[in-house]
């Protein structure tokens, strides 16, 4: 790997840029996801009486006005959104990683060096909690598919971003040669 002749095919100009677009775009596409859930976190703890239409909408067009479970369920949402504490401090955590996964996707599509260490750096700090979260669901025999494939796109997103910039090292620029002029 240390012979500049020998370039891994992954690694290769063409290759290279295309897995980083895909990269980028992953990334964009859940910072959507969060900032979408961001502002309906936000939203929700504004509005409960939204919630009671949905109760009242489930009554009459659902016609679960007989299920105690449903109305326990909505109270109990009911609850959590008009308390307001947790759910803002949500929000505003999720508004926050929102813009890091923004400006790490933007970032990367640019082919912006910074944007390359930034993602190593806050996509690695995420891992150890990415394998206790499949850990804890593997013991309480939940499903870990999708979160084992997200672990597994992020610890491949990692790798392969270190092996990007060490690559890339950036070299010293080397100063032109002196012009000759020539004496009359």
């Amino acid at each position: 790997m240390n012979d500049p002749a020998h370039v891994p095919a992954i690694l290769q100009e063409r290759r290279k840029h295309r897995y980083l677009k895909v990269i980028a775009v992953f990334k964009i596409f859940k910072g959507v996801l969060l900032l979408g859930l961001g502002f309906s976190l936000l939203f929700l703890n504004s509005r409960p009486s939204w919630l009671d239409q949905i109760s009242d909408w489930t009554d009459d067009q659902l016609l679960l006005h007989h299920t105690r479970a449903v109305h326990f369920l909505l109270n109990k949402l009911q609850e959590i959104v008009s308390g307001g504490g947790a759910l803002r401090a949500t929000a505003f955590l999720a508004l926050f990683y929102c813009a890091v996964l923004l400006t790490e996707g933007i970032g990367v599509f640019l082919e912006k060096r910074w944007a390359e260490f930034l993602m190593i750096f806050a996509t690695g700090a995420l891992i150890p909690i990415e394998v206790r979260h499949v850990w804890h669901r593997l013991i309480t025999h939940h499903a870990i598919v999708a979160p084992l494939i997200l672990l597994l796109a992020n610890c491949f997103i990692v790798w392969f971003l270190y092996l990007v910039l060490r690559r890339d090292k950036i070299t010293p620029p080397t100063k032109p040669a002196p012009e000759l002029v020539g004496t009359r």
